[in-house]
């Protein structure tokens, strides 16, 4: 009895000990690898895979004004292929990987398929007993998958493929393979084996949907990468009938984003309404499907209006609280669309009020509200918006066409600002100057009087406010009859006190001396001191003295404020004639600079000018008063050869075209030794020729004019820049001898 007690155990464990051999072909063996591989070493391995697709799905971030990619990953296209991470799964004979930490889930989900393989692999006379081995070949491939390494992730599944051809993953490994053969730019190699997958299915009947859905998306993919659009459209459309999941979704998106692009917006239109209306489809498709609707909708379709209210509903469905900036903006978008400007410039500004980290949708909204602006001729506001535009671009698209026309254009308000600031500025002081003295004291009497009434209606503001802060508890806080309500214990007039501190003080650290900037040498005689000049200051605006004295009287300062603002005037001028296409406010200003001028050098440009713009304005006795003036007083000019020959002819006998005519003109303002007028307008017009065959002329052209007026530094980084960007032109050849002579 004694024997068979202690014979049970030893049976037990000797049992455990043989079937742990991967070399015996046994029920128990096979078994036991199984069990052994599935529950233990390859279910952490999936689990680890599983948390590192989530985290991708997390940190991925759908940019919803481009097209989607079908399958929603960034892989760095510059190391393709490269091995990335010193971890296991690298090769089957480093077995002192085993300590080294995984850098990422995937490769802890590599590092256990390695494992399994490695201690649980049953191959006995070239056949693999352990039907889980297949399966861990598949994690390990799609673990390299996604850390990029596709060379070695197609190995994995050419080893499935060869050694288990009737496994029931083998067409997932199909697809798998296919998958990485795109991201390799092998695309016709993928597609020959998904069509001849799909193609042997259809008589078989063998795979699943969503194994049918996988195959048609990774066919959708690779004709996308070999820019097969019809393609592309027919495997999307096959994929998004067969089953309703996550990628249908998204695969239908795509498809409505490719029919957009073509034109279609019918088909777009459609796609996107079932998307919008569809039960079971993922909330961030579902909204963005309804803003596609928007995008795909004609100005003056009736059916605007149900946008409207479909928008609306979106708004103030409390769900889509994360979509409210994306759902101002659209909605904003179909009332300009209207004609309802000012709604619309309401919903914009909603969407930029929102939180979001979507920079791409501000920089949007900003650009939306800078036109309005524009078209409404409020320059400096239009501004200040591209300002903005540009301030929260990130390097991810700073080199977008969008982004760079914005530049441009802020480019040219930016100078316009800058001119309209100096002729504003240098008027009012000419004014002043050209008053007699007593007119002056008078002006500036009245002045004080406007700013007496200011100050005095703010400090009742402020007295208000404190007043209306103590009916809550702000006033009378120690003793009365205020039962212990202190200031501070209302948020209401603690807010009111906090603006005011802040508009008089800014934003200050609580600590001492808090109200000086630098504190390095603070004493008591200093801070008596910035008081007494404090109240000096306040006394001193209240005196006429004070801006009388600051009237410049000498002639040479005087005569400078002239030229400047002439200068601008003039500058003025040519940006609302060539950048703006403005006009009225171009005649405005160099009608006005006519009058003003004292340089005989400029009133042929200014009149030639205005020549122009009055034809364009339709007023033909002011155009032909100009035409007079320039053909009798300057008959040998460039700009009297131009009006004589409007439509004269280049050595090819070809019409001239409107961009030879602005070289020409340009060329005309150099002859003229108008230098800087040359650079301006070259810069000007920059936008408009950059696509022309001219525009190495233009540039070479606004160096020479800079080598005219400006340092010899500047001259030779203006002609680098024709060298450098027009290599192979003969003005780039030409400029490029220059900085020889130069050197």
């Amino acid at each position: 009895m004694k024997k068979s007690y202690y014979l049970l155990p030893l049976t037990i464990v000797t049992s455990i000990v043989f079937s742990c051999s991967t070399k015996k072909d046994s029920v128990i063996n096979r078994n036991f690898h199984a069990l052994t591989t599935k529950y233990n070493v390859l279910f952490n391995g999936e689990q680890a895979f599983e948390k590192g697709l989530k985290g991708i799905e997390e940190n991925y971030t759908d940019n919803f004004w481009k097209r989607l990619p079908i399958e929603p990953i960034k892989f760095n296209e510059r190391s393709i292929g490269a091995i990335k991470f010193a971890s296991p799964g690298d090769g089957f004979d480093n077995k002192d990987k085993e300590s080294s930490k995984p850098a990422t889930p995937f490769d802890r989900a590599e590092e256990k398929a390695v494992k399994a393989i490695q201690k649980h692999s049953m191959n006995i006379k070239g056949y693999e007993k352990n039907r889980q081995i297949d399966d861990s070949y598949l994690l390990l491939g799609k673990a390299r998958y996604y850390t990029q390494r596709f060379i070695p992730a197609i190995e994995a599944f050419n080893y499935i493929i060869a050694n288990y051809p009737k496994a029931d993953l083998i067409y997932d490994t199909k697809v798998w393979r296919a998958k990485s053969n795109i991201r390799l730019d092998n695309e016709k190699l993928a597609i020959e084996s998904l069509k001849l997958l799909v193609a042997l299915d259809e008589n078989e009947k063998n795979l699943s949907k969503v194994q049918r859905q996988s195959a048609y998306t990774a066919l959708a993919m690779a004709y996308e990468k070999a820019d097969s659009i019809q393609k592309v459209i027919e495997n999307l459309t096959k994929s998004i009938e067969l089953t309703r999941n996550h990628q249908s979704a998204r695969n239908a998106f795509v498809l409505g984003q490719i029919y957009s692009e073509l034109g279609r917006k019918d088909s777009a239109r459609m796609v996107f309404r079932k998307l919008a209306d569809g039960r079971g489809i993922p909330e961030k498709y579902r909204v963005h499907a309804s803003i596609e609707l928007v995008k795909n909708i004609e100005a003056k379709d009736s059916s605007n209006v149900l946008l409207i209210d479909r928008m609306r509903k979106l708004i103030r469905n409390t769900d889509n609280r994360k979509y409210l900036n994306e759902l101002y903006f659209q909605a904003g978008v179909l009332q300009e669309d209207r004609g309802n400007i000012e709604k619309a410039i309401e919903y914009y500004l909603k969407s930029l009020e929102e939180q979001s980290n979507d920079v791409y949708q501000k920089t949007h909204a900003y650009e939306r509200l800078g036109n309005i602006y524009f078209n409404k001729q409020d320059y400096l506001l239009a501004g200040s918006f591209y300002d903005s535009v540009l301030q929260v671009t990130t390097e991810e698209f700073e080199n977008e066409k969008r982004i760079r026309r914005i530049k441009r254009k802020n480019k040219g308000l930016t100078k316009l600002k800058n001119y309209e600031e100096t002729v504003i500025t240098n008027d009012s002081i000419l004014r002043l100057v050209a008053m007699t003295p007593d007119e002056r004291t008078i002006f500036f009497e009245g002045y004080i009087e406007k700013l007496k009434e200011a100050d005095e209606n703010k400090r009742q503001r402020l007295l208000n406010s404190q007043n209306f802060g103590s009916q809550f508890g702000g006033g009378a806080s120690f003793g009365g009859n205020n039962q212990g309500k202190w200031y501070f214990y209302n948020n209401q007039s603690k807010g009111f006190g906090k603006v005011n501190f802040q508009k008089t003080w800014g934003t200050r650290p609580l600590e001492d001396n808090w109200r000086w900037s630098d504190k390095s040498q603070v004493d008591t005689d200093a801070v008596e001191e910035e008081e007494e000049v404090q109240t000096e200051k306040t006394d001193s605006k209240y005196k006429v003295e004070t801006y009388l004295s600051k009237i410049p009287t000498d002639p040479a300062v005087i005569e400078k404020l002239r030229e400047d603002r002439n200068a601008a005037l003039y500058q003025l001028g040519l940006i609302y004639k060539e950048q703006f296409k403005n006009p009225e406010l171009a005649i405005k200003n160099l009608e006005e600079l006519l009058v003003t001028n004292k340089k005989p050098e400029l009133i042929l440009p200014i009149n030639y000018h205005l020549y122009q713009l009055y034809g364009q304005e339709n007023e033909k006795e002011k155009e032909a008063a100009k035409k007079t003036l320039i053909l009798n007083d300057y008959p040998n000019s460039k700009f009297a050869q131009i009006i004589n020959n409007p439509d004269s002819k280049i050595s090819n006998d070809k019409k001239v075209s409107e961009v030879d005519e602005k070289y020409k003109y340009a060329y005309a303002i150099y002859k003229e030794k108008c230098f800087e007028d040359v650079v301006n307008q070259v810069d000007i017009l920059w936008e408009d020729i950059e696509n022309s065959d001219l525009i190495a002329k233009f540039a070479l052209l606004r160096a020479l004019a800079i080598g005219k007026y400006k340092t010899k530094e500047e001259y030779k980084k203006a002609l680098e820049f024709v060298t450098s960007n027009y290599p192979n032109s003969i003005e780039g050849q030409e400029a490029n001898e220059i900085i020889k002579r130069i050197k």
